[in-house]
Formats: structure tokens, C-alpha cells, sequence
């Protein structure tokens, strides 16, 4: 008697592990670089879907071999049914070069139930590209402070904290 009520118990719960309690809409996709080695590590790439008229914000990180997988973000009132939303390369570790048709990708509805798949594929470059303008990352200029030696007796805190110093004046 026992022993068939830990084998029903076992078998609920092996039941109860295999459904997936989320119900929310997910997007799939796979990311491609233009300009790497064949086998480039794409993990630690962050990746966004935005939906309209919704403030919250999907975020993943893309797996080794690109790919990845967004829940759509949702209000919470009515049901999963994305409308205007897009997916975004947001970045990486290092500098990612890309157009803005590149890097941005509308979602749409894919072949699964509330599965939605990128229309266009997401791409971007590891170096800037020929024919284009990239900004300098150091274009404003060097961001080093200035330290002036003082005597440890005067106690004071370093002169990187306060100099340069512009106060602002004259704003009522």
C-alpha cells in the first residue's frame, strides 16, 4: 500500500517537472558577426526586445554560438500579444560596430504558440567598417584628473576631488 503511494507520489512529480509554468512569449533568434573567425564567442552580447506602449524591457545575453532567447516583456493585464516590438543588439564586452538596420530587428510571430522569431537578421562588426565614419572613442579628450602633490600634515583629500572646479552661478 505504501510502496504504491511513493511510486504515484514519484510520478506526479516527474509529471509536475516537465511542464514549464511560464506562459510568456519568448523570442528566438541567432545573432551573426560579419568580420570574425569562424568560431568567435558571441556570449557575454547583450541583447533587448522593447515593445510598445510597455515600459519594461527584455534583456538576454547571447549563448557561444550566437543564439538567443528574449522573453517578451508585458504589463501584466492582458494577454501575450506583442504588437510593434523589436529585438536590439545592446553590446558586448568590447566595441560592436553596426548600422541601425543592422542592429535593430522587428518581431514577429513565429510557428510555435507564443513563440516570435526577428524578421531580419541581426548582425554587427568587431572593427569599424571601410566607407564609414566611426567616432573615436576618445573623441572629447583624455579623461585623466589632475593631482597636485600636497603635504599629507594638511589633511586634506586629494586635489583630483575638487580641482577642476566650475561652479555653476547665475542659473535663478
Amino acid at each position: 500500500m505504501a510502496f504504491t503511494q511513493v511510486i504515484a507520489a514519484f510520478l506526479l512529480a516527474l509529471a509536475l517537472a516537465r511542464i514549464d509554468p511560464s506562459a510568456c512569449a519568448a523570442v528566438k533568434g541567432k545573432i551573426s558577426c560579419l568580420d570574425c573567425t569562424q568560431n568567435y564567442d558571441f556570449s557575454g552580447i547583450k541583447l533587448s526586445a522593447k515593445c510598445d506602449n510597455i515600459k519594461k524591457l527584455g534583456v538576454a545575453t547571447a549563448a557561444d554560438d550566437g543564439s538567443f532567447k528574449i522573453d517578451l516583456p508585458s504589463d501584466g493585464t492582458s494577454s501575450v500579444s506583442p504588437v510593434n516590438c523589436q529585438a536590439t543588439i545592446l553590446g558586448g564586452s568590447t566595441q560592436l560596430y553596426g548600422s541601425r538596420k543592422s542592429l535593430v530587428s522587428l518581431i514577429v510571430k513565429g510557428q510555435e504558440q507564443n513563440s516570435y522569431i526577428i524578421s531580419t537578421p541581426l548582425s554587427f562588426f568587431t572593427s569599424c567598417p571601410l566607407n564609414t565614419r566611426c567616432k573615436a572613442a576618445n573623441e572629447l579628450g583624455s579623461s585623466e584628473t589632475v593631482d597636485l602633490p600636497l603635504p599629507r600634515e594638511w589633511g586634506l583629500a586629494p586635489t583630483s576631488y575638487y580641482v577642476p572646479f566650475f561652479p555653476i552661478i547665475g542659473i535663478p
